[in-house]
């Protein structure tokens, strides 16, 4: 099969730092239909109209692969829904995808993903893996994935799924306390998918620790080790999932011409408190277990001069920044230093991007980069909805949203390349449709750009 470049350029959209007018109309437009939408469905809801939405639009098909039968085992439900519909904010639509998100799902069924992993020709082919086409750009331009998860296999499998091509690689980092079928999933995506390997150092990740921030880093050092030589690796975690095409992202990167992409801001004063002071891991009563407790003792200032910076956990960075990294006497002494600070993955990548010399440096006297105008994850914080947010129509735990399918339209138009937080229990009618999006266009490159060979 061969295959030819194509470039997605109409769907290339302004970015934050450079909002005009038309874009501001454009979301505030956009706003307008989505808060409309949901008055709609709260009016439709309290007049037991949607009752009756439930009734007509009750029918939810089981997905099964197209090579198995239906007595083997599905991966997930499809729902029968109109996602180009839900896209257009079609408020019957929409309504209808909040009576489905409001019955009994059962999506994070590990066993599932384990028995059909089971047999990786199954796997493989009932699920398209053997069917993804790699235009010149792409085979030219390979990516690497810090993939850090802990729940939700299936989840993760349709994470993988949307970015999968067979030249890039991917690292699955899976938390040591993970339950037993969890970490059999993973193990299982593993065996039957060449480019896809576990970290092979593990870490037990807890909430604000250093070990998340050392979950990447296991998976940096493999990738750095591995045959593939990608251009940029990016980091996700088992709750985003792309809204770009791989062929968009290896375009969007190739503009990047060797600057890193992610969150790097001059510190508040309230998170200056994470980092001066001490911090001691301590169990806690409630999910996390342990966690980094403050504590009254100040810290030494940081090594070799460093000026700390604050971002957040995600980023897109070049081969040749982590290679400096990897290699640098002061990143692993500040690395030392950050042990006992609170979530050091936010501030150690933005920090590191403004060291004198590193590849793609950030000037220490160049303006902040906030996680609205760096690309790499869409985040909806509950206090900003109304202001720079239309409301979100999930669900928000502590103060994050998690997406709804009414905001189909807004994550695929904003501007962002990654999207954080999905949960199928919450909503899986958001995730099938941007699988479809992203199929879709998937669908046109290669009717465009492959022919057979």
């Amino acid at each position: 099969m061969l295959c030819y470049r194509i470039h997605f350029s109409s769907n290339r959209l302004p970015t934050f730092r450079a909002v005009r007018f038309a874009d501001r109309f454009l979301r505030m437009r956009q706003r307008m239909k989505l808060r409309c939408v949901i008055c709609c469905l709260f009016l439709l809801s309290s007049s037991g109209v949607l009752l009756m939405l439930s009734v007509k639009y009750s029918n939810v098909t089981e997905y099964f692969p197209p090579s198995a039968s239906p007595e083997s085992h599905p991966i997930y439900q499809k729902y029968n829904i109109n996602c180009q519909a839900i896209y257009d904010l079609d408020p019957a639509e929409v309504g209808k995808s909040m009576v489905i998100r409001r019955k009994h799902v059962v999506e994070n069924q590990e066993e599932t993903l384990v028995n059909l992993t089971s047999n990786c020709s199954l796997f493989i082919k009932s699920r398209g893996y053997d069917d993804v086409c790699v235009s010149e750009g792409e085979r030219d331009f390979p990516l690497a994935y810090s993939l850090v998860v802990h729940k939700s296999a299936v989840m993760v499998e349709r994470l993988i799924k949307a970015v999968y091509t067979p030249r890039n690689i991917y690292c699955i980092h899976y938390d040591q306390k993970s339950p037993p079928l969890f970490i059999s999933a993973m193990e299982g995506l593993a065996r039957c998918l060449p480019n896809v390997f576990i970290a092979s150092k593990r870490e037990s990740i807890f909430y604000g620790g250093i070990s998340r921030l050392k979950a990447d880093l296991n998976c940096l050092s493999d990738l750095l080790a591995s045959e593939v030589k990608w251009k940029y690796v990016i980091n996700l975690c088992g709750q985003d999932f792309p809204l770009r095409s791989n062929i968009e992202l290896v375009s969007e990167l190739r503009r990047l011409n060797g600057a890193n992409m992610l969150e790097t801001s001059r510190p508040t004063t309230l998170k200056m408190q994470r980092f001066i002071l001490h911090h001691e891991l301590r169990d806690a009563n409630f999910e996390y277990k342990k966690m980094p407790v403050k504590t009254d003792q100040r810290k030494i200032p940081p090594p070799h001069g460093i000026k700390v910076f604050s971002g957040n956990a995600y980023f897109i960075l070049s081969r040749d920044f982590v290679a400096h990294l990897d290699s640098s006497a002061a990143v692993k002494d500040f690395l030392a230093w950050s042990e006992d600070t609170f979530s050091p993955d936010e501030h150690f990548w933005a920090t590191l991007a403004r060291l004198p010399g590193v590849p793609g440096e950030v000037a220490r006297t160049e303006p902040d980069i906030t996680d609205l105008q760096s690309r790499t994850r869409l985040v909806k914080w509950e206090y900003l909805e109304g202001s720079l947010y239309p409301p979100c129509s999930g669900k928000h735990v502590r103060s994050v949203c998690i997406y709804g399918a009414a905001e189909l339209r807004w994550l695929l138009n904003y501007g962002h390349w990654f999207a954080n937080k999905f949960d199928l229990q919450v909503d899986p009618v958001v995730v099938q449709c941007l699988e479809e999006k992203l199929e879709e266009k998937r669908r046109l490159f290669q009717s465009v750009a492959c022919r057979e060979g």
